[in-house]
Order: structure tokens, then sequence, then C-alpha cells
């Protein structure tokens, strides 16, 4: 395959589930705005969906506090923001449109057809009570495009590339969203257990689509380290940082074939932390270190895909 062509494929993928995470944090923050908490003032409460896109220094060039109205044009609609939703929408349109052979019919109509349903959107009129609309519209419409990618796409490297895009941004939003939210929750409550603590907690695990599971699973009340664990080491948890390499590795094994690549080697060494943790000895040494050690070494996984397959540091 030409590594324009995986390059392309890769990145629709990877833009695709941005737009997504970029509704989930945004939708959980808002839920959390509906609690009655004394704890979180306006400028606490909205700067975390900042921070988990590492946007910080960029959103203070143009904004000039942490609020609901501010948080939302710059995540969603703002061009200036390189992972807003409009931007990564775009540009999946644009990855998408530059390959149209080597994806079915189905998902350029699918992505097409997103893009251009979004623009109603960017007039600014959207109101802060229609966030929670607007976000399980975009999460939906990713939804839609991994059913279609999954039920018409030969399954060739075309269709690898598609799905390693896909989870390495889908790790890389979930190591994030963990870190910057527990680390706000975790001293929030001075009684943990209390009404405030359940939903905020809940919010979080919604936010990753995982209340239901932790309820399964759990059969508990909500406990941060649960959490913790559900959304880390958990393999059979879908956004886990755990499944998301149980799908990122064999993928690779693909691609790579006999070939001893170094993203292979260092993805099998994240997923090798991963598969064999224990969530006492991460808790031990530190979440907040843990996670921060994973996002650095999930960043240099990416770059080393790029150097294997697209000859490019791009994007």
């Amino acid at each position: 395959m030409l590594s324009r062509t995986a390059d392309h494929l890769y990145w629709m993928a990877r833009y695709i589930e941005r737009a997504e995470n970029m509704a989930r944090a945004l939708d959980v923050t808002y839920r959390m705005s509906l609690v009655p908490s004394a704890v979180h003032d306006e400028a606490t409460l909205w700067q975390p969906p900042i921070l988990i896109t590492g946007d910080t220094g960029t959103y203070t060039n143009f904004y000039d506090e942490y609020n609901a109205e501010n948080v939302l044009e710059y995540m969603a609609f703002d061009k200036r923001n390189p992972s807003s939703i409009v931007n990564a929408l775009e540009n999946a349109r644009e990855n998408a449109r530059a390959v149209r052979v080597a994806i079915s019919s189905e998902m350029w109509e699918n992505v097409n057809a997103l893009w251009l349903e979004l623009q109603p959107c960017l007039k600014g009129d959207l109101k802060e009570e229609d966030i929670g609309e607007f976000c399980d519209w975009i999460k939906s419409k990713s939804h839609l495009f991994r059913g279609v990618t999954v039920g018409t796409m030969l399954r060739d490297d075309a269709y690898h590339f598609v799905r390693l895009g896909t989870f390495i941004e889908r790790a890389d939003n979930t190591a994030r969203l963990l870190d910057v939210k527990y680390h706000l929750l975790l001293p929030s409550s001075e009684e943990v257990g209390g009404a405030v603590d359940y939903y905020e907690w809940s919010a979080l695990l919604r936010s990753a689509s995982a209340l239901e599971t932790y309820q399964k699973v759990f059969r508990d009340t909500i406990e941060p380290w649960k959490v913790a664990e559900l959304l880390v080491l958990r393999h059979d948890m879908p956004r886990s940082l755990h499944a998301c390499f149980d799908e990122i590795m064999p993928i690779l094994e693909k691609l790579c074939g006999n070939l001893g690549y170094e993203c292979l080697r260092q993805a099998g060494e994240l997923h090798a932390r991963l598969h064999y943790g224990r969530m006492e000895n991460i808790f031990q040494n530190g979440l907040h270190e843990f996670l921060d050690e994973f996002v650095t070494q999930h960043y240099s996984l990416g770059e080393e895909i790029s150097h294997t397959f697209f000859n490019s540091l791009h994007h």
C-alpha cells in the first residue's frame, strides 16, 4: 500500500475518534456543571476539557476566562483550535476524500454527510442547554462511522490502518481524561460517597460509556480506585487502555509482518505494562505519574508509527 494512502486512512479514523472524544469531554463537564456542588466555581469546572486537549496556551491566547460559553466555542467550533470538533471533522472529510477509492462508498457518504449536517451549527447559536444533545449527536455519528467501517470494508491493510488510527487516538484520550478528571475529583468531596461525589464520578464514567459496565463489574458504590482500574487495566472494557492495546498489538503485528519495527516493540512494551500491571502497584507509585508516563510513551509510539509507515511526522 502507498504510504500516502495509509497516512490518509489512519488520520481519517483518528480525526473521527478525536471529534467524538472532544464531545465526550464537553459532555462530562456539562453534566458535572448541573450538579449543585459548592466546591467548583465556573473556572475550575470548565478548565479540565482544555487541560485534556493539552491546549491551555492556545486557549488563553484567545479567551480571558474559563466558562461554559468560551469552552464550548473553543472546543466545538473554533478554527484556531487544532483539536476542535469542526477542525477534526473537516480534516476527517479531507482525508476521506483523498482516499475515496480505498474506502467503501458508504464510509465516504457517512463522513461527508456528517460534515454537511454540522454546517448549521457553525453559526454559533448553540446554547449551553443544547450541549448534551449536540455531544450525543457527534458521538452517535462517530459510532455510525465505525459500524459502517466494520460492516462494509475489505479486511486488507487499508482496514487495519483505519482501525489502528481509531485505537491510537482512543487510548490517548482515555489516559488524558482519567488523569485530568481524577486529579480534579479526588480531593473534591469532604465526604467520599456523598451524593455530589456519586454524581461527579458517574459523569466521568458516562463520558467513557462505562457507567453500566462499572455497575455490572463491581456491583458496588462508585469508588475512585475502581474507576481507575476499569479505565486502565480491564481488558473487557472497550475504552480502557488495556482494551485499546489488545486491538493495537495484533494490527501492528499484521502490518509489520516479520520486520522488527521499533513501533511494534514500543507497543509491546506498553501492552505488557497494561496486561500484567496491578492497580495497587500503580497507585503506590502514583496514578498521575503512571498516566503521565503512558501519554508520553504513547505519543512516542504515534510518532514511530508515522515514521515507519508514512515517512512523516505531521498532523
